[in-house]
């Protein structure tokens, strides 16, 4: 499996999210970016390292790096390999004794503790293929249409008939989605757009 060195680009949110957050990643030799949804407790946890804030009682990550400072476990890499029904996996990859450890994890968790052992984040080529989004700069004579005009037509599903046409528009709406920065968008449309290709492949 090849993999692909990504860094945290910072997180996002905004209020059609019920107070989940968008941790974007982006591929470190390359110019896609990886929008992965997490729950407020854990963007928390990676937003107070990343700002080096030390909270008044440790996280439960800033638990887990105690007792693994105490045992001598070490962190050497996460690793983002998996993903089914719109849902990503993650691997933390251990080392202790001389033996490798790999244990299953939250990307959420996962990228929480990579942070606090300073350990590199890696994302699986397939992955990035499938669910990575690429930034481009709109046409200079392209007006940006008003946040509203995307928020109208959230949760509408496709009609199988209009396959075609209808991933046309996601394209389209995935694309202003990331000239505006709007990533929980962006994440959203991607996740439709792979319905919709996985439907038009009939698997079951």
């Amino acid at each position: 499996m090849h993999k692909l060195q990504v860094d945290i680009l910072g997180l996002s949110t905004s209020p059609h999210t019920n107070g989940a957050y968008a941790l974007i990643l982006y591929e470190v030799e390359g110019k896609r970016k990886l929008p992965i949804i997490i729950g407020g407790f854990e963007a928390q946890a990676i937003a107070l390292k990343l700002e080096n804030i030390k909270p008044p009682r440790p996280f439960t990550h800033d638990l887990f790096k105690q007792v693994a400072d105490a045992f001598d476990l070490h962190v050497n890499e996460v690793l983002i390999d998996e993903l089914h029904n719109e849902t990503f996996y993650a691997k933390v990859i251990c080392e202790m004794g001389g033996v490798v450890h790999e244990i299953d994890a939250r990307p959420s968790d996962a990228i929480a503790i990579a942070v606090r052992f300073s350990a590199p984040i890696f994302v699986s080529e397939e992955i990035m293929n499938e669910a990575g989004i690429v930034e481009e700069r709109p046409k200079e004579d392209e007006e940006q249409p008003a946040a509203e005009e995307v928020v109208e037509h959230q949760g509408a599903a496709p009609e199988p008939a209009q396959g075609e046409s209808v991933a046309e528009e996601l394209n389209r709406k995935l694309e202003e989605a990331i000239n505006r920065e709007d990533y929980e968008e962006a994440a959203r449309i991607r996740d439709e757009l792979l319905r919709l290709r996985k439907g038009g492949k009939g698997e079951a």
